[in-house]
């Protein structure tokens, strides 16, 4: 038994590394000028290259925008004085890294940045067997706010669990203290998620705008035959979030319409933050140790 959960500890691991390294590549892609779409793409093409496969797809969120944003295929964005979230994820055989980091392009934003850093190695101090998700709320909460610019978490996103195939399991770990929560134990593997909003912010996101990206509920008999032949192509993501970027394009949106409106997917419209606050987002993903915890997204040293 202990084999088989070092085995499965070494595909998170592998996921991780591999996720670390295109991280790091794809951050000095944005900048300036350059495309939202290359970058997505320059993240997922070379996630594949090194072996694993995009464990949902490249988010680049912008300024109040805090996650679900992802370019459509025929996107002409570039990016300008943006504060830009990039989370991304890559997995080996199901088993998920999952990573995001903040670039300010405005240079005046580096408080904000520096807020959820922080927030998230804190967190990561205090993981260990038996530590409660509401200390790690608390923790991170407390950091975010104890910043004289009037900093505050984002009350309602939360870092998560994660396992096989599956990006967003139980537990969710708040970035606020709560009353109850639940105690972590070694080998789990958890994605430490802090997201902090400026002055301006009120700490809560919201729906805003169309959705680039799916996910499958369960899957049902449909009758439109474009529905059933883009059911089949979706099932190899397993339950893992996918981009309509990423799918045939013939009668797609009726064919996506169809699928949503029958309960087989369901749509991750952009998440905004309410008070057209600006937001930064940290994260890495842990695995619990008895004595502490061991961070697979972090960049090892050569």
């Amino acid at each position: 038994m202990e084999e088989q959960i070092e085995l499965v500890l070494d595909k998170y691991r592998s996921a991780g590394r591999i996720l670390a390294e295109v991280r790091e590549e794809a951050v000095g892609r944005i900048k300036e000028g350059f495309s939202l779409l290359e970058v997505a793409e320059f993240v997922e093409n070379g996630t594949r290259e090194k072996g694993a496969e995009p464990g949902f797809p490249c988010n680049i969120s912008r300024n109040e925008e805090a996650a679900h944003a992802t370019p459509s295929i025929d996107e002409k964005t570039v990016f300008g004085k943006d504060i830009v979230k990039l989370d991304i994820g890559a997995h080996i055989g199901g088993y998920i890294g999952d990573s995001a980091v903040t670039v300010d392009l405005s240079g005046s934003n580096d408080g904000l940045v520096k807020a959820s850093e922080a927030a998230l190695n804190e967190a990561i101090k205090i993981i260990r067997d038996g530590v409660s998700t509401v200390e790690i709320g608390e923790t991170i909460e407390n950091t975010i706010r104890a910043r004289a610019q009037g900093y505050k978490p984002i009350v309602n996103l939360t870092g998560h669990g994660l396992l096989k195939y599956n990006s967003h399991a139980r537990p969710a770990i708040p970035n606020v203290k709560y009353e109850h929560g639940v105690i972590l134990r070694e080998n789990d593997v958890v994605a430490i998620e802090p997201f902090a909003t400026d002055a301006q912010g009120v700490g809560k996101v919201v729906e805003s705008g169309n959705a680039e990206i799916y996910s499958l509920i369960k899957a049902k008999p449909v009758r439109l035959r474009e529905a059933k032949k883009l059911l089949e192509e979706i099932k190899k993501y397993q339950g893992l979030p996918f981009a309509k970027r990423w799918l045939p394009r013939e009668r797609l949106d009726m064919a996506l319409r169809t699928l949503k409106n029958t309960g087989v997917l369901r749509d991750h419209p952009v998440l905004r933050e309410e008070g057209k606050g600006l937001v930064s987002q940290a994260e890495h993903t842990i695995i619990v140790k008895e004595d502490g915890c061991e961070v697979t997204t972090r960049k090892t040293k050569t």
